[in-house]
C-alpha cells in the first residue's frame, strides 16, 4: 500500500504560480513512477505530467512551457510548479503513484482556483 498526500493548491489570480507538492508513505520502495492529474468539474481526469525513477519525465502539452514536475520518486517526493496560469488550469489536482508490482494510488486531491 501507499499512501499520498497532496498539499500546495489555493487561489491565484490569471499569470500566478503554484506549487504543488507530494509525499508518499508506506511501500515507497515499490513506488515506479510518480504522477500529477487533475479533474475539473464534470470532466475526466486527465494526466498533467509524470516522473519516472530514473527522473524522465513527460508531460501533457497543455502543461509544457508552464509546468515543472521535479522530485525524487525513489523516496516518494514529487513537486508540480505551475506558472502562467490561467482560469483553464482551474482543477482538482491529484497526485498518483505508479508501482512495480501492478497498483495505482491516487491522493485525495488539492483544489487550484485561478481567478480574477
Amino acid at each position: 500500500q501507499v499512501q499520498l498526500v497532496e498539499s500546495g493548491g489555493g487561489l491565484v489570480q490569471p499569470g500566478g504560480s503554484l506549487t504543488l507538492s507530494c509525499a508518499a508513505s508506506g511501500s515507497v520502495a515499490r513506488i515506479s513512477m510518480m504522477l500529477w492529474h487533475r479533474q475539473t468539474p464534470g470532466g475526466q481526469r486527465e494526466l498533467v505530467a509524470s516522473i519516472a525513477v530514473d527522473s524522465s519525465t513527460y508531460y501533457r502539452n497543455f502543461a509544457k512551457g508552464r509546468f515543472t514536475i521535479f522530485g525524487d520518486s525513489a523516496k516518494g517526493t514529487v513537486y508540480l510548479q505551475m506558472n502562467s496560469l490561467k482560469s483553464e488550469d482551474t482543477a482538482v489536482y491529484y497526485c498518483g503513484a505508479r508501482t512495480v508490482d501492478g497498483p495505482y494510488y491516487w491522493g485525495r486531491g488539492t483544489q487550484v482556483t485561478v481567478f480574477s
